[in-house]
This record gives C-alpha cells, structure tokens and sequence, in this order.
C-alpha cells in the first residue's frame, strides 16, 4: 500500500469511503483553479495482471532476469507510483492551466514543477530504466518501460510525453546506431541529461511518408546538412534538458523516389564536442535546430507540440542510407504501443475521477425503492445507468490492461541483439500493435465521455476536472497513425499482405486456450463454459471474416477500405474479450486454491468474475455488430458523386498551407 495519497483541492470531490493518510494535508497542491481529481495506482491490478494471468516472472526468468521476482517487480512499480502520485499527479491540472510558453529567443518554458520533476525523474534513473548496463542504463526488461509508461502516464499524460519520446529514440539507437553514436548520444539519453524526439511529419505529409521532402547532403566528413521543416513534434523544444536528440527523417541526394529513398538521421539541437560534452560556449552559440513555433492544441497543452526548422543542420546517418523507414519502424512501435497505453491510462484516470462522485451524489430514488432512506435522495452509484457508465470504463480499462501487458511480454525481444528474435518478435506484434493502438484509444475517448456523464453537467465544467481527461485523450486516436489508419495496416498489410499467417496462428491459440478454460474445473465452478464457447467461436470468425473481406476485395478492392475500421474494432473486443476470459479463469482459481484468503482478497476476486462477466454480456455483443458491418457492400459509401456532397462553404484560401510562414526552404 503506497504511504500517501493525493488530496483533491476541491472536497466536495472527497467521497466518505476514499481513505487518505495523514500526510495529504501536506501534499503539494496544484497553482490552478482546476480540480486535482484524486489518483492513486493500481498496483493491486497490475500486480494481479502481471503475476497471476500472465506469468510475468517465469517469462523474464527464461530471458534471464532471474532477479525479477513478484517482489522485485512490485518494489520498482510502487517506488515509480510513490514519484508519480506526489510529483506528477498534482501538476495534471496546474500544467493543463499554465501549458507551454514559446518565447522571443526561440526556448520554450514548460510549465512549474515540470523540470524539478523531471530533473527527480532522471535521478532515480527512471530514464534508462530498459537501457543496456553498458550505456548507463539498468538493463532491465523493455516490458517494465511499459509498465513505468501507465503509472506515470496516468498521473499526468503530458509529462509522461517527453521521457516516453526518449525512451523510442533510445531503442532506435540502441538497434540502428554505431557505436561512436551510442556512447556520445544513447548514454546522455539515457541518464536523462538529453531527451529524444522523432521527427517525421512535415507541412505537406502525415501518414504518406513518401511525401517527405526534408534534404540531406554529405559534408564528406562523417555528417550531414540536414535541412527542412518538422511539425507536430512532441517535446521539439523544451527547458527539461540542456540538449534534445531529434531522429529525422531526410532524403539524400539521388534517392529512389517514395518511402525505399528515405534515411535516418541523428541531428542534435546542440553539437557536443569531440568528448561529446556540451561548453557554455557551445550552449551559448546559435542552436543547431532552432524551434520556430508550437502549437496552441484542444488538450496536452503542457506537452511542447513543435514546429522545427532545420536549416543545414549538422546530423548523422543512422545506419544504412535510404533504411530509414524500416528503422523507424523501431521508433513507432514502440510508439503505438505507448499510445495504445494512452487509451488504458485515460480510462483509468476516467474511472478514478467518476468512482467517488458517483459514491457521494446524490439524485433522486432508486427504481427499486430508496436505498438511503435517512438521506434526501440515494446515491447515484444504485442508478443503472450510472452504474453501465462505471462498468463500462473498469471493464474495458482493465481488459485493455491485460492486452498491452500481454503484448509487452511479446516485446522484450523488440531489443534483442539477434536479428532472427527481433523478426520473430516483430512478427508476433505485428498483429497486435494497430489494434491496440486503435481499439483502445478509441474506447479510452468513449471511457473518458462516459466519466463526464456521470457528472452530468458539471461534468462539462473545469472545476470538476473531468473534461480535461477528454480533451487530452482525444489526439491518442489521431497521432501514430489515425485509426482509419491503423484499421488499413491492420487489415491490409498484417492479415492480406501476410497471406493470414499470423493471425491463423493467433486464432489457433485463443481456441486452444478457450478449450483449456472451458473444460477446466475452474470454469465448471465458476461459470465460464460458455465464455470460453463463446471467444472460441468468435475467434474462428475472426480468421473466417477476414476471409470474406479478402474474397470480396477481388472484384471490390474498396472493400478493404470500407471494412477496415469495423474489422479493426471487431478484432479489438475479441481480444479484449480473450484477455477477460484469462483474467475470470486466474480469479476464478485463486478463489478455489485458498477459500480462507482474507475478506478483500475475496472482493479483489470476485469482481474480477463480476466484471467479466459485465464485459461478456454488455460488451462483447458489440462485436458482432461490427462483424456483420465489416463485410457490407461498399456501394452506400462510395457511390456518392462529387456533385452530391452540397459543398456550400470553401476553405480559406490560406487553411490548406498553415506552415507557409515556417518553412525553410
């Protein structure tokens, strides 16, 4: 049980039954008039998630992490808790009100506290917590970073961005980089005295990276002249760090046309030394990669949204010349698997922040008769809708939990040295990766919305603090790849393109798993026969509808266009639902193995069956909807003319070009 708590500024936000320790009436207290909703992390789910359903340390013991037993795992993730709930937690809202200032001489100031939070951050070593031993780092499992990214993330997403953009240029060092690369740049990475960013986006270019237009040219020593305009860059630009490591992506001269003529470059916002120090002359001289803007965003407005120019910019080649998509690919998993995380985090946050006003408001009588006599009106928690809301954000934060946790087992080879474990690795991801990203960010959105229901409407109002939770979570399901997106990698490239390999071998698994489950004592005790029967079944269509896509697609190629996102959320609630089956047979065993657990190991338990079975009978159904959706005809959507669309308005004749003024030519 972690030693204290965050106090909301607010108590009309302190529900009868949320406990606090003694030492809240000392906890730092946000700057804002935003509410500090309440946070505290779910060590006890994680640890469950983790231990119990996933077997996480018999996994690291074969990777050789013998040291990472369910003591050890729990003692780094509640010192990482103990940081985020009294460092990062009160500055979500005081960061949200103040956001990121761009100033005359090209710096930009995060808000307050952030530095002094970052700068404990990288004490404690939190930075390189996955780096290898060699660079300075802990050497642990690239796994536990995701574990570290939830807690951290959930206290306060937009602090979380700047280390998370470090740890993907980190790993793509750690891959693609030479060795005079790694130990000038990884190891300052690494200790936290530099951060990372990658840079791919461009004015005229998002997702079609073929369109990247930034230039390179050899300076036949070693480097490069990198120039071009960046936007939307995470962290471009900030006072946390005295050095920012940009990973840019640049075409050389002569280079194939579309995404086979990109490359990889290192270009540093300040270029140490032959030592590889920074000088006070070197600080003060004129910055390699200057920021000539941020963005002024609908929600993590304490994250420095960037607009770079690299001008001749002094940079150097990441591996191979024109390898730089496929390097990249390091950087973005890594990416997509920390904004699916995005989704859990926000429901998370969704699910604290409406628990205890839903405890503690109350509004008229219950249905079924009054439930708190003595009071003027019951709680709203007995009304069944606000208790759908509820259910619904603990279902699927929870299910989501288990999916990534899952998936970051599977990645501990993302880093591995032989190339065979990272292709096999990648392979297994590959599946998984776009719908996770997509699926639950998606639902971390519905999650955060159905929190503000439950509000009602001062849901809406800033006091309260739930419409920031929304608004922050909105650009999890644009950026890394919007879910439109995300639907046609997963559909296209991971199940068409692989001729179905991975995903037979997926769905032969969870049947495999269904049946071990359903024909398990534990399934006759406590009810879930016909949930195994049923992920069974949905699993075989999973592969039988993609079938019925890819056959259709022959005489219709917009059939994949069309079925895309419906497939996408169809694969998201059979896996969500897969990961729930798990977790109700893991519950479900522990309740039999000890029936003298203590009272509140039996509630941890049995809600876990409780909610399981809310996913599949409230849920799950869900899923076949956008089965039967995802192999319509496409004519209703695609036979619209142009003529039909009632165009009554026209852009202005500058919106289609916002960074005229920024680019460098």
């Amino acid at each position: 049980m972690l030693s204290k708590i965050i106090r909301p500024t607010s108590r009309r936000l302190i529900p009868r039954y949320f406990s606090a320790s003694p030492e809240v009436e000392d906890a730092a207290q946000p700057t804002s008039a935003h509410a500090q909703l309440p946070y505290v992390t779910p060590l006890r789910e994680m640890n469950f998630v983790l231990n119990e359903v996933h077997d996480a340390p018999t996994h690291y013991k074969n990777l050789g992490f013998e040291d990472c037993t369910p003591d050890f795992l729990d003692a780094i993730n509640s010192e990482c808790a103990r940081f985020a709930q009294e460092k990062l937690a009160p500055l979500y809202s005081s960061g949200d009100a103040e956001g990121c200032k761009y100033l005359p001489n090209t710096d930009v100031r995060t808000p307050k506290g952030y530095k002094e939070a970052y700068e404990e951050f990288s004490e404690g070593g939190w930075n390189g917590l996955t780096v290898p031993e060699e660079y300075g780092g802990q050497g642990m499992p690239l796994s536990l970073g995701v574990m570290k990214s939830e807690i951290i993330g959930t206290a306060n997403w937009a602090w979380s961005m700047y280390p998370g953009l470090s740890m993907g240029a980190m790993n793509t060092l750690i891959l693609h980089a030479s060795d005079e690369q790694k130990e000038t740049y990884l190891t300052k990475l690494a200790s936290g005295e530099w951060s990372g960013t990658m840079c791919l986006t461009e004015p005229h270019c998002g997702t079609d990276l073929g369109q990247v237009s930034t230039r390179a040219t050899d300076n036949g020593d070693g480097s490069y002249n990198v120039t071009g305009t960046k936007v939307y860059i995470s962290g471009g630009e900030h006072d946390l760090a005295e050095n920012i490591v940009h990973i840019v992506l640049a075409r050389l001269p002569g280079a194939p046309e579309g995404t086979k003529g990109i490359s990889l470059f290192l270009v540093p916002k300040y270029v140490p030394n032959e030592e590889g120090e920074l000088t006070e002359e070197i600080l003060g001289a004129e910055k390699n990669v200057t920021c000539v803007g941020i963005e002024d965003k609908m929600g993590i407005k304490s994250s420095a949204t960037s607009v770079m120019g690299f001008e001749n910019s002094k940079g150097w080649l990441i591996g191979e010349a024109n390898d730089g998509l496929e390097q990249m690919f390091t950087f973005m998993n890594t990416a997509r698997l920390g904004t699916a995380m995005q989704g859990v985090c926000h429901m998370e946050r969704a699910y604290q922040g409406a628990l205890p006003w839903a405890m503690d408001r109350a509004s008229m009588r219950s249905l079924s008769g009054k439930k708190y006599p003595e009071d003027v009106a019951d709680k709203i928690i007995v009304h069944p809708d606000v208790r759908k809301n509820l259910l619904t954000i603990k279902a699927l934060c929870e299910g989501g939990r288990s999916m990534i946790y899952d998936a970051a087992l599977k990645a501990d080879g993302m880093i591995n040295e032989d190339p065979a474990v990272r292709d096999k690795c990648e392979e297994e991801l590959g599946l998984h990766t776009p719908t996770m990203k997509a699926f639950l960010t998606e639902l971390g959105c519905d999650a955060a919305q159905l929190g503000m229901q439950v509000y009602g409407g001062a849901g809406f109002i800033k006091d309260y603090g739930m419409e920031q939770i929304y608004r922050d979570a909105k650009i999890s399901t644009l950026y890394e790849g919007t879910t439109g997106v995300q639907a046609l990698d997963l559909l296209g490239r991971k199940i068409v393109l692989d001729k179905g390999k991975e995903l037979r071998k997926q769905v032969q698994l969870q049947i495999s798993d269904a049946w071990s489950i359903g024909t398990s004592q534990t399934a006759r005790n406590h009810g879930l026969t016909g949930h195994a029967l049923e992920i069974g079944k949905l699993s075989a269509q999973w592969a039988t509808t993609a079938m019925r896509i890819v056959a259709g697609a022959a005489k219709n190629r917009d059939i994949i266009g069309t079925a895309s996102t419906d497939y996408l959320m169809f694969s998201g609630y059979i896996s969500c639902g897969y990961q729930w089956l798990k977790m109700m047979h893991a519950a479900g065993k522990a309740l039999d193995a000890n029936p003298d657990m203590s009272e509140s190991d039996k509630i941890f338990y049995q809600s876990k069956l409780d909610t399981g079975n809310f996913y599949f009978n409230r849920l799950l159904p869900k899923a076949y909807t956008h089965r039967d959706m995802a192999v319509k005809n496409p004519d209703s959507i695609m036979d619209l003319p142009m003529e039909g669309w009632d165009l009554a308005t026209t852009l202005p004749s500058d919106s289609g070009d916002a960074y005229a003024g920024y680019k460098v030519e």
